[in-house]
């Protein structure tokens, strides 16, 4: 039954989003506002996020309301395009765990450290200083979780275990280097929700290969409707 129940949620999402291919994020805001409910909202953000769509998302206790989407969505379209201007930024839409809008924006390793480091270099430092101050300044009522990752090859003189728990401390204190730079910048603590280092788990690419491997060393950080901008939507007060 539970499988069953399961298969039905990922049928719904694949309809609701098969015909969001030429959607912006205002429209798509209000499709998904309208009555998807908070059980395929957590589904779709658990896709969109590699499985960690459930860390992303304010906590609401209820269904957000068509009106609200559609606010959110707007500024969510306004924030992405912001991003987008970053160099060495990836950015693409998403949702989170209410089914609101959202933005991922990710940095790869070459853009932000060296191999085996945490250390910022001096471009991701310039990217990230224009990121803080033209994006995330401008939309301090967004939440932002920022994810470290690694590929997954072993460290020197360690058993694959151990390389495993040195890939994840060093994904988190990568994490914690883009926090800490941002923070630096004039984001506030309460804006950033969440550092957290996931090592190996989740590649995005082939770990056989070079190309591949630089892909999975990342860094991504989510943009998302705060409890206080929700609240804002579904007052029609947001702006």
């Amino acid at each position: 039954m539970k499988k069953t129940n399961l298969t039905a949620l990922f049928l719904s999402a694949s309809i609701v989003l098969s015909g969001c291919g030429t959607m912006n994020n205002t429209a798509k805001g209000g499709l998904i506002g309208a009555g998807s409910g908070t059980a395929l909202g957590a589904m779709i953000g658990g896709i969109a996020g590699h499985g960690k769509g459930a860390a992303i998302g304010a906590a609401v206790g209820a269904a957000v309301g068509a009106g609200a989407g559609v606010l959110i969505g707007k500024k969510m379209d306004k924030a992405a395009e912001q991003a987008a201007e970053i160099q060495g930024a990836e950015v693409e839409q998403v949702k989170d765990d209410n089914g609101l809008q959202a933005v991922k924006v990710t940095f790869d390793s070459g853009i932000l450290f060296t191999t085996g480091s945490s250390t910022l270099s001096t471009s991701a430092k310039s990217a990230l200083s224009k990121f803080a101050n033209n994006v995330l300044n401008k939309n301090k009522d967004m939440d932002v979780a920022i994810y470290g990752y690694t590929d997954n090859q072993g460290w020197k003189n360690s058993t694959a275990e151990q390389s495993k728990q040195k890939n994840v401390e060093l994904s988190q204190e990568r994490a914690q280097s883009v926090s800490s730079y941002l923070l630096g910048c004039g984001v506030t603590s309460d804006q950033i929700q969440v550092v957290d280092g996931l090592g190996e788990d989740n590649p995005v690419a082939d770990n056989s290969t070079e190309a591949g491997r630089q892909e999975n060393r990342r860094v991504e950080i989510y943009m998302y409707a705060s409890k206080e901008m929700i609240e804002q939507a579904e007052a029609g007060t947001l702006q």
